[in-house]
């Protein structure tokens, strides 16, 4: 078994491979990570690794350090509790920070920033590449980091028929959801062919709760997570015939995070 240790960006949301994550950084342990990714040699990738959270709080109570709020926590593992291990789910995506802006950051951070050179937050642009498997965290620099194994993607018995099935079930979602409005996935023509594009796509796509989003993450194959998928998009349909009003499509696009 091939590990590695990967900087951890826990979120309250659920990243996939080849979609985009905007985060605003300002969390003192996360400015950290963001100024070692920037170390590295142009060109170069700048990997982290989102996971979701099952217990905690992504941004830690004294994380921000806003004008009303004391300063930042230094602890990497603040709101995780003792074992950050227990605070995660398994399965997570690498992220590849291609952008990484530098932006002022807010309030008594700052001030404190402005004394040991750290008051520089971040806007980043970050796409997921591919799953890993948490294996243990360690707490003992300045943010968490995890030791890690790569989850290779199976396509499953009959995942080519089935993508077909879950793009036509998107399509009476979309309807469903926003009227004739199909801007989430584009027009006909674009659409991906590839079924584990398509299998990742929808699932970032659609309205769920995260738990339903970790569920399709860590499918054992993609035949499986379009089946769950194909199941989850005919259960939403009845749901959203029966209710008076639903949210718009712009919430069905991509996830964003502050921090």
């Amino acid at each position: 078994m091939t590990t590695t240790r990967l900087p951890l960006f826990p979120l309250n949301t659920v990243l996939f491979p080849g979609l985009v994550l905007p985060l605003n950084v300002f969390e003192a342990r996360y400015r950290a990570l963001l100024r070692d990714l920037l170390d590295l040699p142009e060109g170069e990738p700048r990997p982290f690794g989102v996971i979701a959270i099952r217990e905690g709080h992504e941004v830690a109570p004294r994380g921000l350090g806003l004008p009303d709020g004391p300063p930042a926590d230094p602890d990497p593992a603040a709101g995780f509790g003792a074992d950050p291990m227990r605070s995660f789910h398994q399965v997570g995506c690498v992220a590849d920070a291609s952008t990484i802006r530098p932006r002022p950051v807010p309030g008594e951070a700052a001030e404190a920033g402005e004394r040991d050179g750290t008051a520089t937050g971040y806007e980043v642009l970050a796409t997921g590449t591919s799953r890993f498997r948490l294996l243990s965290v360690d707490a003992s620099g300045p943010y968490l980091v995890g030791e890690v194994e790569p989850l290779e993607e199976r396509p499953g018995e009959g995942a080519g028929a089935l993508a077909s099935g879950v793009l036509l079930a998107f399509r009476r979602y979309q309807k469903a959801l926003a009227g004739a409005n199909e801007r989430t996935l584009g027009p006909a023509q674009d659409l991906p062919d590839d079924p584990s594009v398509v299998s990742y796509l929808v699932a970032a796509a659609t309205v769920l709760h995260t738990s339903d989003k970790q569920r399709l993450l860590q499918a054992p194959d993609t035949a499986s997570r379009l089946a769950d998928e194909l199941r989850l998009l005919r259960q939403e349909v009845a749901l959203i015939s029966k209710l008076p009003s639903v949210p718009g499509a712009e919430y069905t696009i991509r996830p964003t995070s502050l921090n």
